[in-house]
């Protein structure tokens, strides 16, 4: 890490004669390089690789934040005198910063594979276009197609008044592909996206996949829509994994709870929200997965959170501010996407643990549902969620029976976990995230689960209206 190390002399510097100025000072520098290729049915949009140094200051004093970002070293100082004045403009209350272990240390996460920085560009363009001729050859009736490449190798200093002086590295890798199929006026799409922090071969061994997601777009061309209604629904554990993040995992970072007193009070610790074999969890402590890490962005060591144990809430994600706010702990969930953003609560990896129940049997019983799988896209509003199912098929007298197409399914977070009542033996990650929260969009995360059963979902598709 050449060009942070040459720079430490100057930032303890800084951090020596700015401290007696803030409550709390932190300087992190960054620098990164990547790869970003875009293809719209086989014509390359955009094809980029590039490397970039900056890094960010923030300042607290008397609860009140300041925040500078800067890509030249030669302004650091300046940025440092900015976000000073800014804190000490707004600060009237008290800075509570919950306690963490000071620390000098360095660290990466390790490759298991290729490191993407050891392949050509052109290497990376003809994957694209090989994954852009799988979806293209699928079928005639696949219209437009859509791939694209990502990847990226960061290098983080953090620094801190309270002594704090930490250097990691990581490198992550996304790939997205997505078919559009049209039969007179019908249009479908079939989606998929993978990522990974292991190696450039994680992205090498996707023409299944990439196949797949083309033929659902043309199979649902012919397929009758889904009668809207409310039914039993078994989830597959794709759903579920986002159902966990996006339903009830961003209700659990504590910026959304403290500062607004009805969200705090139904996120109120002790109160049930589940069945007795329902677990949660967040954390970047299990390694591999695409939201982990050895430290957050504020120095914080990753944990992992259980968040509901036994169907009752136990825990929620934090960062210093919050916790020292609610007089709990830190759980190493500050992160930010890069130096110009400050650190916010986030997810790392979500997860439902695995149940008992094998998953045939969750469908038993079943006179009329709804089994769901994979995902087009979602939105959350609070505790209400909706989500559209890649695929889907109607279950009768426990049996799958039609494919049906156009499902979403919709709801209340809380009382759709105390509606589950089967919790698959089956266990799967899914390493596609990219999170979205405060204008930070495409933050990696991991999140996983297995096949649900849920008494009753508002399952809606163009049926509703026939």
């Amino acid at each position: 890490m050449p060009v942070l190390s040459l720079a430490q002399d100057q930032i303890a510097d800084l951090i020596a004669r700015y401290r007696p100025r803030a409550d709390y000072l932190a300087i992190r520098l960054e620098t990164s390089e990547g790869t970003d290729i875009w293809l719209r049915s086989g014509l390359v949009e955009t094809l980029s690789t590039g490397t970039a140094v900056g890094g960010q200051v923030r300042a607290c004093y008397r609860g009140g934040w300041g925040f500078a970002s800067f890509n030249r070293l030669k302004d650091l100082a300046a940025r440092v005198e900015d976000a000073i004045a800014a804190a000490r403009l707004i600060g009237t209350e008290e800075t509570r910063l919950a306690p963490i272990e000071i620390l000098k240390t360095r660290c990466e996460l390790p490759l298991t594979g290729t490191d993407p920085r050891h392949i050509s560009v052109a290497d990376k363009k003809a994957l694209c276009l090989h994954y852009d001729e799988i979806l293209r050859s699928a079928d005639p009736q696949v219209i437009t197609r859509f791939v694209r490449y990502e990847d990226s190798y960061q290098q983080v200093l953090l620094a801190t008044s309270e002594g704090t002086l930490i250097e990691q590295a990581w490198t992550d890798l996304e790939m997205r592909f997505a078919a559009t199929a049209r039969q007179g006026e019908r249009v479908q799409t079939g989606r998929e996206t993978t990522g990974s922090r292991s190696g450039y071969e994680d992205l090498k061994q996707l023409d299944a996949a990439v196949l797949d997601a083309a033929k659902r777009a043309v199979s649902a061309l012919s397929l009758p829509p889904v009668k809207g209604g409310t039914y039993p629904v078994v989830i597959d554990p794709i759903l579920t994994g986002l159902f966990v993040h996006e339903a009830f995992g961003h209700l659990s970072e504590a910026d959304m709870a403290y500062e607004n007193p009805d969200l705090m009070e139904v996120m109120s610790l002790g109160r049930r929200f589940g069945p007795d074999n329902l677990q949660i969890f967040d954390g970047a402590a299990p390694g591999g997965h695409r939201g982990s890490y050895f430290y957050d962005d504020e120095g914080t060591p990753a944990t992992t959170t259980q968040l509901i144990q036994d169907g009752i809430l136990v825990g929620r994600l934090h960062s210093r501010e919050t916790a020292g706010h609610l007089d709990e702990t830190p759980t190493g969930n500050a992160r930010c996407l890069n130096y110009h953003y400050p650190p916010i609560v986030r997810m790392t990896n979500t997860w439902i643990e695995r149940g008992q129940t094998p998953v045939q049997d969750l469908f038993a019983g079943i006179t009329e549902g709804v089994y769901a799988r994979n995902w087009l896209g979602g939105q959350t509003n609070g505790e209400m969620f909706t989500f559209s199912a890649g695929e889907a098929w109607m279950i009768r007298q426990g049996k799958l029976t039609e494919p049906v197409r156009d499902v979403t399914l919709s709801g209340n977070v809380f009382s759709t976990l105390n509606q589950i009542e089967g919790i698959g033996d089956d266990f799967l990650w899914d390493e596609s995230g990219g999170c979205g929260k405060g204008g930070q969009s495409g933050l990696p995360v991991g999140c996983g689960g297995p096949s649900l059963r849920i008494q009753q979902v508002t399952v809606g598709g163009e049926g509703a209206d026939e």
